[in-house]
């Protein structure tokens, strides 16, 4: 009966001995030489000089959400793109509203300048 859940245990261990063992491997032959650069925080290549609660640009957040909706919208328009012939012009139609939307967004925001920098 045990004998059946033997190829499932040997699975495991040669998972974990693939997935374990190069990182024991590393921890044991790795040098251990820590210096003041090495063990400084790294924040965007340069010394952290203010509170972690400092304020941030509103324009990180606004390129963030402009990230997010080409994102999102290239997710919705692969799948539409396969079904286009099934879905017809409805599909077609309904597409180019989204896109539309999209679009007009997306001119909100260069209108507002929020992707210019200094």
């Amino acid at each position: 009966m045990l004998e059946n859940y033997f190829p499932v245990l040997l699975f495991v261990l040669i998972g974990l001995a693939v997935g374990v063992g190069p990182m024991v491997i590393g921890w044991l032959l790795a040098p251990n030489h820590p210096d003041s650069e090495k063990l400084s925080p790294y924040e965007c290549g340069f010394e952290a000089f203010e509170d972690a609660r400092m304020k941030f640009d509103v324009r990180y957040y606004l390129v963030a959400i402009l990230f997010i909706l080409f994102d999102l919208e290239i997710a919705f328009l692969f799948p539409w793109a396969i079904v286009l012939e099934e879905i017809g012009m409805f599909g077609f139609l309904a597409m180019v509203i989204f896109l539309g939307i999209l679009v007009v967004g997306f001119v909100y925001e260069w209108m507002k300048g929020a992707l210019e920098w200094e």
